[in-house]
């Protein structure tokens, strides 16, 4: 790894964009978003592009804007089909593209006017075959933006291993919108149809092929945090467990399977942490299904009881977080107050402690 403290990528000049990108978006039933989302790829400094937006299946607007927007721009090509999931939708924009890289861009979210320009200069510049960009939380009341004034290269599976490891400095997540992949790096691999997060295994194998990635520390992506209807701002349902603890199961196996033990339970460790967090969460909410969930999350996490101990004893591993799991597995009741004892009075302590030190 190494740390490039002040980079900036190098302009591209239009006589130098010759490499086509093949920009995706996933429609459905956005109409008050796709406009201000496709308007903000069409204004790219680097304009070598090829814009494929999948409308999958909108009763909206959405598709009627789409057409429009393609009627104003020949990059834009429109995609009408029947509804089977962002997966499909992902898997039907990638089948078509042409470019010699490859993005994603949800929608509902919009870009900053040169994010490809300085993804696709520093992919030049750092003979990578990956780039990742910081993006920011978009609120309705609020902006959160952590960027660095850095870039990091990364070597072989430094990315994977980073990203495996949940590190907050580094802000490489599932998400597939915020990185720009040389398309050879995604031959034969899709994503899964017709799930939610479908993003977790195909990230974990798209980054364990990578050979150099350089990671872009400033925003560049801006990424809606609470839209209605959005499947990430969705409570605790039934896909929760039908799909997203599924895609964690995957992705361990994923791992077990490259030869990496080490970050199988590195990721088990976050996922458990996790499903504690899952059962903490579902406790506040009021919803007819919580008692079953409930179960069923109990059931979940007492069946992989047997490696705990392991799990937990790796490098990353908080020891108190094994502490936690102890006591679920003793008793959920003592867990669940032992969370609220710390969230309404352990955590509040703590604050004031620091500010009247800071005083």
């Amino acid at each position: 790894m190494k740390i490039l403290e002040g980079y900036r990528p190098p302009k591209i000049s239009t006589t130098e964009q010759t490499e086509l990108l093949s920009v995706i978006v996933a429609a459905y039933n956005i109409g008050g978003y796709i406009e201000k989302s496709i308007d903000s790829i069409r204004s790219q400094s680097y304009s070598r592009l090829e814009i494929i937006v999948v409308d999958d299946g909108s009763t909206d607007d959405t598709g009627r804007i789409c057409d429009r927007l393609a009627a104003q721009d020949e990059r834009i090509q429109v995609i009408h089909k029947e509804n089977g999931g962002q997966g499909q939708a992902r898997n039907v924009g990638m089948a078509k593209a042409k470019g010699r890289y490859i993005t994603f861009v949800d929608g509902d979210d919009w870009i900053d006017p040169d994010m490809y320009e300085k993804m696709i200069g520093a992919l030049r510049q750092q003979d990578a075959d990956l780039a990742v960009c910081r993006y920011r939380r978009v609120a309705k009341d609020h902006t959160d933006d952590r960027s660095v004034d850095r870039a990091v290269v990364f070597e072989e599976q430094e990315t994977l291993e980073y990203y495996v490891r949940e590190k907050e400095e580094y802000d490489i997540q599932n998400a597939v919108w915020n990185k720009v992949y040389k398309s050879g790096l995604l031959s034969g691999i899709s994503f899964p149809e017709g799930k939610w997060y479908e993003d977790i295994l195909f990230t974990t194998m798209a980054l364990s092929r990578v050979k150099r990635c350089v990671y872009l520390d400033s925003a560049c992506y801006n990424y809606i945090i609470d839209r209605e209807g959005s499947t990430m701002n969705t409570q605790i349902n039934p896909r929760t467990f039908t799909d997203h603890i599924p895609a964690y199961y995957e992705k361990t196996k994923f791992l077990k399977e490259l030869g990496r033990q080490d970050l199988a339970d590195i990721h088990d460790y976050f996922f458990y942490k996790r499903l504690l967090l899952f059962y903490s969460r579902l406790e506040k909410e009021n919803i007819p299904e919580k008692d079953a969930f409930l179960k069923d999350l109990e059931r979940i996490i007492r069946a992989d009881k047997d490696r705990y101990k392991k799990v937990f004893g790796c490098p990353d591993a908080d020891p108190r977080d094994y502490k936690k799991m102890k006591l679920f597995l003793k008793s959920p009741a003592l867990y669940s107050l032992w969370i609220r004892l710390e969230e309404r009075v352990v955590i509040p302590l703590k604050v004031r402690v620091k500010r009247i030190l800071g005083k």
